[in-house]
């Protein structure tokens, strides 16, 4: 089990964590650091608890965004993959018109081809 030392408000925080995410575990600590200085900046230093707490209101709200973003996503996603379907389904009926329309013009040639030769 790995371990990371993260800097949030310019304090140190020793992180447990599985061997081979500590980059990865860093990146999260730099991202929350932002939104921690970020907040420091326009409410003052109010308390590691308090900033950390907003701080994570905000990358919770951040997230919900997404998610809500995603749920739309999924769901345009299937409403083309429906219309997708619709329109293959319409090109196969079309296809087999157009064949059936190709073989009677094909038979009344034909036809007109065997009547020519008789006559």
């Amino acid at each position: 089990m790995g371990q990371v030392k993260v800097s949030i408000n310019d304090r140190s925080y020793t992180v447990a964590c599985g061997d081979g995410e500590e980059d990865h575990v860093r990146e999260l600590a730099s991202y929350i650091n932002k939104h921690v200085t970020d907040l420091a900046q326009e409410v003052g230093q109010v308390g590691d608890a308090r900033l950390l707490l907003m701080a994570g209101l905000l990358i919770a709200d951040e997230l919900s965004e997404a998610y809500q973003k995603t749920k739309l996503l999924e769901q345009e996603i299937e409403n083309l993959t429906g219309s997708r379907a619709s329109a293959l389904e319409r090109s196969r009926e079309a296809e087999d018109s157009l064949a059936d329309v190709l073989d009677d013009a094909a038979r009344r040639i034909e036809d007109l081809a065997k009547r020519i030769e008789a006559a």
